[in-house]
Parts: C-alpha cells; structure tokens; sequence
C-alpha cells in the first residue's frame, strides 16, 4: 500500500475542503416602488434601465402602444429624478420606436436607446434631442414584418441590424453594439458613428453567439459580451480579439460593470438570479431576486451597476423596476 506523507495528505484535503466551499448567496434588499408614477402612467415591459451622473433614472419600456409601423409600437423611455420623481417622456412618437429593448447613458450623460423592432440604436443629447442615428427601420411601405430567423443565415449587412439588443463603449469613445437576435455578431463603429468592423455568426465555438443579449465595458475599455445562448460571457479587447470565456452563470440576459479602483461583473438570467464576478471570471456570489410565478423568464432584462452595493433591475415579467441594495 502506498503511504503519503502526513503533510501532503492534510494539504490534499485542505486543497479539496477549499474547491468545495459553496458560493455565497448575496443578501439584498429590493424597493419596487423608488419611483413615483403620475397616476395616469403605465409602465409596460420593463426592458430597459439606466442612471446618469446626476443620479436620474431612465426606463425604456414596453408601453405607449400607438402606431402603427408595421404593428403597433411598444417604446416609450421616461426620465426619474434621483427621488425617484417623474420628469419627463423623451423621444414621443419618435420614427425609431418600435419594441424597446435596452437603455444606456455614457459618460457625458448622453442617452443611448436600442430598439429591437425597429432594428435602430438611437443616441439622445442630455436635453432629450437626437444627436446620432444607426440602423434602419424597415420601410412600411414595403410590407414590413418581423424579422424571421433563416437557416443558413442572412448575410451580414455593414451598418444595419437585424434586432439589436445593447450597446456600449471603449475609453476612446467607440461603439460597440450586439446585434443579437438574428445578426448574432458585435459590430463596431468609431466614435464619430462610422462603421468600422464586426465579429461573430451563430454558433456556440469561440468568437461565434447564440443570442448576443447584452454587453458593456470595463475602465480598461474590454468589452463584455452576454452570449445567452450559450450560456457565457465572452471578452474582448477594443480590437475585438477575444481575451477570455466567462462561464458559472444561467444564461446571461443582462450584464453590467460596477465602476470604482475594484471592478465587478454582474449579470442576470431570466429566472431573477444575479450573478457577480470578479473580471477574471471568479463567481464572487448570486442573489435570487424575483420570482416568476409562471410567467416566462424575462425577470432581469437590464442591469445598471451604480456601484459595487447599488444595482438597478429592469424586469420585462413583472413589468417593474427595482433598486437592490446588496447588504454582503
């Protein structure tokens, strides 16, 4: 029989006790009602939420359904004080709203919109105006529909989407948008909005998306990308070349990035499990936030990381908005 030495076999077991510590589950609170709706406005979908600077809330929602364009619209992006009082409706009736997906502000307070229907990314001034536009609606005129999923796959078209999800930005200012549903691919453009390159196809190999539903930064300017469909999150540096794989997570609708000396990697599934990573891609801890009661899983459509302890949720199940504040 094989004798070990009494030191090594304390150090294997040490080393086996240390691999088997569960992950902390996150204590947290949840506040639903932060924001103040005047009492004749509805919050549809809750796809979408971000925060400015100056701590304003930005829900872009599956309300306001007028229209039509080929169907009826369903878009409409509020603005909250930091009280959580409301301000104002931006971008009413705008051409670009059809079925709102997701909301980002960048470091100058500029609102950025992505509307999935409508195949657009809309960037707004801080004073509700319209400064850039990419993509193109589909022409009414023409017989419009939805977008339909082919085998093989359209070809990619430089410039355009087919259903976009997110987008986001390096330090220098440049674009990066996933085009998600039936592109499944990240495009990028300079900062002055001009096309620059692309990265993706379906699939579930390196550099290939299933669902590209999210993405966002880091302060190093890497870019990471909610693979839903796989399961995964993939990272990139500016040049989109992929650094690394991030695995451990339900399938990643949302992800964001907490800023501060110390950054964090949050995401979300649809089941209202949150997730946090270091950027290396160690789980650090998940929360289970809201519960479904049968409805389909769309529980956590967009994150916002105000800071390490401060997440904003939007929930397109629920048709809710909540602020968590992390307690561990």
């Amino acid at each position: 029989m094989k004798r070990w030495p009494i030191a090594l076999v304390f150090t294997l077991l040490a080393a086996t006790s240390f691999a088997q510590q569960p992950v902390p589950e996150i204590r947290f609170d949840a506040d639903a009602e932060f924001l103040k709706l005047p009492a004749d406005l509805y919050l549809g979908e809750a796809s979408g939420i971000a925060v400015n600077s100056k701590g304003h809330v930005f829900i872009f929602n599956r309300g306001n359904t007028t229209g039509p364009a080929y169907a009826a619209t369903a878009s409409q992006l509020l603005e909250f004080d930091k009280d959580g009082k409301f301000i104002r409706e931006i971008g009413r009736n705008l051409y670009a709203w059809s079925y709102a997906h997701t909301v980002r502000v960048d470091k100058d307070d500029n609102i950025w919109t992505v509307d999935k229907g409508s195949d657009m990314v809309v960037k707004f001034t801080p004073a509700g105006r319209v400064s850039m536009v990419f993509g193109r609606k589909k022409e009414a005129s023409d017989e419009a529909a939805a977008w339909t999923r082919v085998t093989p796959p359209r070809p990619h078209v430089d410039g355009n989407f087919r259903q976009p999800t997110d987008v986001t930005w390096d330090t220098q200012g440049n674009i990066f948008v996933s085009d998600g549903y039936n592109n499944s691919r990240v495009a990028k453009f300079d900062k002055n909005g001009n096309w620059a390159k692309a990265i993706g196809e379906r699939g579930n190999a390196p550099d290939q998306f299933n669902t590209p539903h999210g993405i966002t930064s880091d302060s190093a300017g890497l870019i990471y990308v909610a693979d839903r469909g796989n399961r995964r999150i993939q990272v990139y540096n500016p040049d989109l070349q992929r650094q690394r794989i991030i695995e451990g997570m339900g399938a990643p609708w949302s992800a964001c990035i907490s800023p501060g000396a110390t950054q964090h990697l949050f995401t979300g599934d649809g089941n209202g499990k949150i997730y946090k990573f270091d950027l290396d891609g160690k789980l650090l801890g998940w929360a289970q936030t809201s519960q479904n009661h049968g409805q389909n899983g769309c529980l956590v459509h967009e994150l916002h990381c105000e800071s390490d302890t401060v997440l904003y949720k939007g929930d397109c199940s629920t048709w809710q908005v909540e602020k968590i504040t992390i307690s561990q």
